[in-house]
């Protein structure tokens, strides 16, 4: 075996198998690398808290698991913070070069139509400021312990960095699909694995193969000893601006000094209302609250969709579901058109706030939800939708939740928005550059235009819940995977409060995942207007063919295709009915390689 460790990727989960919910008094770590698991579990024991748990988590996951994740994307999170019951939010994401224009955009990329023109996602033009480095930094000072230096944070992936760590399953998979192309890439082969035998001496890791990246450890390190200007300016700093330049990109020194000066931003979470005992007959649990990270994240998309559904119910347009009726040609088509409305209004109006003056509140207002909702028909798919009218002023990635022994938690999206971004490797540092800017439009009509120093549409949302009651911490959840995730939100947290799963139950259900046309992160880059609806396997013939009949384009995915419905985390929290004590339940997505990981 020469080490590595064979895998049947065409049987991807398709043996009978299953999983437990995990339990814990004091916390758990729930991510895709049982390595990264292990680095937050340390922090926890050293004193860190849910935050600084969450970016050691993070720091490791841009080592083992780079096609998804890296210190050379984005970071959105959201913070708990049990004394205070008060939801934060931080937005770590990077704005397009300053010197740039949209005419200078289209016209070094020869595009004419800037209606259906886009940055194409390896190209330099698409590589935006990463803001994750920062956003690391700030975490940690802003919502950390202040028990843990940043440095301490750092050391469980700067260990493996150095010494080596043996690559999970799917990480090898995505790894191994694009080595041919990290091999044409300037610098590529640093993110290969060193070995005589292959083709110019490097390629991709196997499962179960020792991996080392000794450039990403003094990365690390830099940003470890310097903080933000550590990664911002200097040597890092340099070799980002050398390889975009050479490249034909704008990104100036000057663009990366701001923003390590700066720093990220720390915002307000949009949160809705949400009745689930309303929905089915069989009593569904009580009110929660769902936070998003607001705009540029595309998180209000899955509070409009529970919005239209809550306002169906209420109009009586929908039955209450019974159990048996979950993943129903009734149940889903709804769902479908639900999250088509959502999508048409988020598609077209979410973009850098600071670029608009959009009242995110109009979006998922009651008022305007129920006006919405109209445009569904029970039995027929509805087609040509457009955005709605709100309130003017004027006009592949990694999830992770962590939560602690007082109560707080952290929900973490860390992306650096394709598999292996950009596909360009600055020379020296050990990570890729994230292709963000490839979710602009060209349209000058449109709010998400291309425009020099602003932020994209970004898919990167962490969300959780809480009691409507007293506003305790209900559920820490993110599903990533583009244009899944507000989809993934929803399903998986109906599948928990209406239709009573627990955790791991709710994110091994099989799911569903409409076509979405978006600039950069289309389902189906080949149609201008994706309007199928994706099955995954598990879904029956039968429930097909009733959507089929109802005029829906339906397609079921298999094997690891089914990469396209996301891989999930969820940490739900209850109370001993008998000593009270808070319980953290956890399960982790069957779709990839890590676990729920309880702190003892």
């Amino acid at each position: 075996m020469s080490g590595s460790y064979p895998s049947d990727h065409g049987g991807f989960a398709s043996f009978p198998s299953r999983r437990s919910v995990v339990h814990s008094t004091k916390g758990i770590v729930g991510t895709i690398s049982p390595l990264a698991n292990e680095a937050g579990l340390r922090i926890l024991r050293e004193g860190g808290n849910a935050a600084d748990a969450a970016v050691a988590c993070a720091a490791v996951l841009n080592l083992v698991d780079p096609s998804m994740t890296g210190i050379g994307g984005d970071v959105f999170a959201l913070f708990f913070d049990a004394k205070d019951k008060k939801v934060l939010a931080l937005n770590g994401s990077g704005h397009s070069a300053a010197n740039a224009t949209l005419d200078d955009v289209c016209r070094d990329l020869n595009i004419t139509d800037r209606v259906y023109g886009t940055i194409p996602v390896t190209s330099a033009l698409s590589v935006t400021v990463p803001g994750a480095a920062a956003a690391w930094a700030d975490i940690v000072e802003l919502f950390g312990s202040g028990v843990l230096s940043l440095g301490q944070v750092l050391a469980p992936a700067i260990e493996l960095a150095e010494n080596g760590c043996p690559i999970s399953e799917i990480a090898s998979y995505y790894w191994v699909a694009t080595e041919q192309e990290l091999r044409s890439k300037p610098n590529g082969l640093e993110l290969l694995k060193p070995d005589p035998a292959a083709s110019q001496g490097h390629r991709a890791p196997l499962a179960g193969e020792i991996y080392r990246n000794s450039l990403l450890a003094g990365t690390f390190r830099r940003l470890a000893e310097y903080g933000r200007l550590g990664f911002y300016e200097g040597p890092v700093a340099e070799a980002i601006v050398d390889i975009v330049k050479s490249l034909g990109g704008y990104l100036t020194l000057e663009d990366l000094q701001a923003h390590g000066r700066q720093g990220s931003e720390v915002t307000q979470p949009t949160s809705i209302r949400f009745q689930p005992h309303a929905f089915t007959e069989s009593g569904g649990e009580d009110g929660i609250d769902l936070w998003e990270h607001p705009p540029n994240g595309q998180g209000v998309v899955a509070q409009m969709a529970l919005g239209i559904l809550q306002a169906l119910e209420k109009g009586g347009r929908i039955p209450k579901f019974k159990q048996q009726d979950h993943n129903s040609p009734g149940y889903l088509h709804a769902l479908v058109e639900a999250l088509r409305i959502a999508f048409a209004d988020g598609s077209w109006f979410i973009t850098d706030p600071h670029a608009t003056a959009l009242d995110t509140d109009s979006l998922i207002s009651e008022e305007y939800l129920g006006k919405r909702a109209k445009l569904y028909h029970p039995d027929k798919a509805a087609t040509g939708l457009g955005p709605g009218s709100p309130a003017y002023k004027t006009s592949d990635t990694v999830y992770l939740a962590v939560t602690d022994a007082e109560g707080n938690a952290c929900s973490f999206v860390n992306s650096v928005a394709d598999t292996f971004g950009s596909r360009i490797v600055p020379q020296g540092v050990g990570f890729v550059l994230q292709n963000r800017g490839a979710g602009f439009h060209l349209n000058p009509s449109h709010p998400n235009v291309y425009a020099p120093s602003k932020r994209p549409y970004n898919t990167i949302i962490p969300a959780l819940a809480t009691n409507a009651s007293d506003g305790s911490l209900h559920t820490v959840l993110g599903v990533m995977g583009g244009a899944m995730q507000p989809q993934g939100h929803v399903q998986v947290l109906l599948n928990m409060v209406v239709f009573g799963m627990n955790p791991q139950v709710a994110l091994d259900a099989p799911r569903i995942c409409i076509g979405v046309s978006l600039p950069g992160k289309s389902t189906d880059p080949t149609k201008k207007v994706d309007q199928t609806v994706y099955l995954e396997e598990g879904i029956g013939s039968g429930v097909a063919e009733a959507l089929q009949e109802m005029g829906h384009d339906v397609k079921t995915v298999t094997g690891m295709g089914r990469s396209l419905f996301g891989r999930g985390q969820v940490i739900r929290v209850l109370h001993d009915a008998v000593d009270g004590r808070r319980v953290h339940s956890a399960g982790s997505d069957m779709r990839g390689d890590g676990a729920a990981a309880p702190l003892i």
